[in-house]
């Protein structure tokens, strides 16, 4: 089943995305065949991360509530907040 990540960052977070990077992308090295699409979100400058946007395919929303709850960057509090919902996907077909 297919389900939207949406993850805002923290207002105080500095540089922690930076540092955290490469940790993160390791871990989602695990999930490639799950993960349909990703990225960040972008502030007003079109250049500046604001938090973290997932369409992932998993079993149901624990799968994902663990994979979230895992990541290098919610393991380091750069979250404020991380939304899960299922996703319908309608085109493509």
């Amino acid at each position: 089943m297919l389900f939207l990540v949406q993850c805002v960052d923290r207002p105080d977070a500095g540089t922690l995305r930076q540092e955290t990077r490469p940790a993160h992308l390791r871990y989602l090295e695990d999930f490639v065949d799950q993960i349909v699409i990703a990225g960040p979100t972008l502030g007003p400058d079109r250049q500046t991360p604001t938090g973290s946007v997932f369409i992932v395919n998993m079993h149901d929303e624990h799968a994902v509530e663990r994979f979230c709850r895992n990541d290098p960057y919610a393991k380091a509090g750069l979250f404020a907040s991380t939304t899960i919902q299922p996703f319908r996907q309608v085109i493509p077909a």
